[in-house]
């Protein structure tokens, strides 16, 4: 057995996690990144249109500030989000984007004089002043009141992924991809390292470290259709939510992106968008505005998801083999826009679906995209219930975006998350004085090695890719962008009946090296978990907030549940254990409307005796 010691375990080796290695290693600490695939592989390179960073360089953006992008943030979360880590991102923000530009991201830049953008399908006249030349500039994104996106075109993801890696290197931080965390070690208070399994060999390693991140960002991938990478299936909320010990905030806060293409479910940017991209139903003919007049297409993106489905419920949807969906029309933005700014989406279109955007409309609908829950952290990144223990990313609930997160406000999380969490990881190495014991180091890995074993020669019947398929199915029937008491207590009972299943499976292989099915039956009850956790959560909030949408609760209950959910998993149960806090506990812009999405509100001074709207 390999025991390798480090100061700083990051578990996963995106953009969150190699901004926190980068901070550790700058202060003189030994620090390794883990990854399942090569680290410049993960799945923050996918990121298309931007991130958020209030510069107000261009002349859309003139009068932005930390305070506008504060306001949009904390409405965008439809007041679900804490508020003080909100404010602390939105400030810092701005130092991250020109600390990336300094390290190499090559960001669009302000071109002075007269230039056209699109709104709404129409061409309008814009003029960049001389003096914000070569600054940089930004694009209009979905919930913003300016224009806030900064972008490398439509690889932004890519641009940053790629520049911090080679950062990372420079600083002599190790990533060793090809491995997966499976169990993390600790002694019932403090965090001392992780299980990991090398996915070449299959072979298992102990890393015992003083801190340890996790950054794996979603788990999109318990649903069916999601934009996510096939790797995004939760490891490190699954190995987290396995102690018992750490919970998962608002896990039923699941965002639908307005555009994954038909039928691969690839991302297509809101930058489409935001550079004056429109929807058009089966009659070829715009919506948007008719259900959002002022924002219309911008809207932010659980109402816009929300608006598509209504408009296909009436019968306007694109009847195709693949179910209904609606179209992108890109077209009048013109050939040398599309293939400058948006050449991942051009390249996306013809090589997946034989399009052209340039001249074709794109098929789209709404799709699992990405994850508001996760391991529950305060603002400094430290999770709860176990000291040592950190998270940074989509993989963590810091919790700025609350139940609906804006376009470009992950990328900026992950490095400005991976800026402030990295400095409490420091902080706390300068002083941390760890005990690492040998049983119990060797008791987990017993634990595990025995868990392998049964997965592939114990009694087992159930074939792992028939239980996942079960649960992904569940998912996408009855926990969608639209919910209901019966379709959520149905996906419950289901998906407890699927969680027996899971405990139940066995490997149709040997399960020797490099073995994609023992990788997953490693995980599959984990992932149900997360799956039950998603759904008991939804069908005990009682209300419609941002991404959750409760038809038989259409009501923003701020009296009651300006909450954020905490769910627990204890050993030999079959449902989590759900408690609550408050949303924030630093209330600086006071619940009130959006200002798009029609939202019902219930006001938190509510008398309690009243009855509720929705019960009279």
């Amino acid at each position: 057995m390999d025991v390798i010691y480090t100061d700083l375990l990051c578990i996963g080796a995106g953009l969150a996690g190699e901004r926190v290695a980068v901070e550790a290693a700058d202060a003189g600490f030994k620090t390794i990144c883990l990854s399942i695939v090569p680290s410049r592989r993960s799945h923050s390179s996918a990121a298309q249109g931007g991130m958020q960073a209030a510069l107000g360089n261009c002349v859309k953006g003139e009068g932005d500030n930390p305070e506008i992008h504060f306001e949009d943030t904390v409405k965008g979360s439809d007041w679900g989000c804490d508020q003080e880590v909100a404010k602390l991102f939105a400030e810092t923000a701005p130092i991250a984007i020109r600390q990336l530009a300094y390290w190499g991201v090559p960001w669009n830049r302000v071109v002075a004089g007269k230039s056209f953008y699109y709104k709404g399908g129409k061409k309008f006249e814009k003029e960049e002043k001389k003096e914000k030349e070569g600054l940089i500039t930004a694009r209009d994104f979905g919930g913003t009141a300016k224009w806030r996106a900064c972008y490398c075109s439509d690889g932004t993801g890519h641009a940053m992924l790629y520049t911090m890696d080679s950062v990372a290197v420079s600083k002599g931080v190790e990533v060793h991809d090809r491995s997966e965390a499976i169990s993390l070690i600790h002694d019932g208070e403090n965090c001392l390292g992780a299980v990991v399994r090398c996915l070449r060999t299959g072979k298992l390693r102990v890393y015992l470290a003083k801190a340890t991140l996790i950054a794996t960002g979603g788990f999109g991938r318990i649903y069916r259709a999601s934009t996510n990478a096939v790797i995004n299936e939760g490891g490190g909320l699954i190995i987290a939510l396995d102690t018992g010990l750490v919970p998962l905030g608002n896990m039923e806060a699941v965002q639908f992106h307005p555009t994954g293409i038909v039928p691969g479910d690839i991302l297509v940017t809101e930058g489409c968008r935001g550079d004056g991209g429109t929807l058009l139903d089966v009659n070829e003919e715009r919506f948007m505005h008719i259900y959002e007049p002022e924002k219309a297409e911008l809207a932010s993106r659980d109402v816009v998801s929300r608006r598509m489905i209504e408009h296909i419920r009436k019968g306007l949807g694109v009847k195709s083999p693949y179910g209904e969906h609606l179209w992108l029309d890109i077209r009048h933005l013109g050939e040398d826009h599309i293939t400058t700014k948006l050449r991942e989406v051009y390249d996306i279109c013809m090589n997946f679906l034989g399009i052209n955007p340039i001249h074709e409309l794109i098929p789209v609908r709404p799709t699992q995209h990405y994850s508001m829950g996760g391991i529950r952290t305060n603002k400094f990144g430290e999770a709860y219930g176990l000291k040592g223990l950190f998270s940074a990313g989509e993989a963590s609930c810091w919790d700025m975006h609350g139940f609906n997160r804006l376009g470009g406000n992950s990328l900026a999380e992950t490095v400005v998350a991976g800026m402030i969490v990295g400095k409490r990881i420091v902080e706390f190495l300068q002083n941390a004085e760890v005990n690492f014991k040998s049983n119990l180091v060797e008791l987990e890995v017993k634990k595990q090695e025995e868990r392998i074993k049964r997965l592939i020669s114990g009694s087992g019947k159930e074939n792992v890719y028939k239980v996942r398929g079960a649960m992904q199915d569940i998912l996408m029937d009855y926990v969608g962008i639209f919910r209901n008491e019966k379709d959520l207590q149905t996906a419950v009972d289901k998906l407890q009946e699927v969680l027996e299943r899971a405990k139940n499976v066995k490997l149709r292989s040997n399960g020797i090296g490099a073995n994609a099915e023992l990788t997953l039956a490693t995980k599959i009850e984990g992932m149900v978990k997360l799956a039950l956790c998603v759904a008991y959560g939804a069908l005990e909030r009682k209300e419609s907030r941002g991404s959750h949408a409760r038809e038989d609760y259409p009501y923003r209950n701020d009296r009651d549940w300006w909450v954020r959910t905490l769910a627990y998993f204890e050993e030999g149960k079959t449902l989590p254990t759900l408690k609550y806090e408050p949303a924030t506990k630093e209330v600086i812009l006071p619940p009130g409307d959006r200002g798009y999405g029609g939202a019902k509100i219930i006001p938190y001074d509510y008398p309690k005796d009243k009855p509720l709207p929705e019960e009279e």
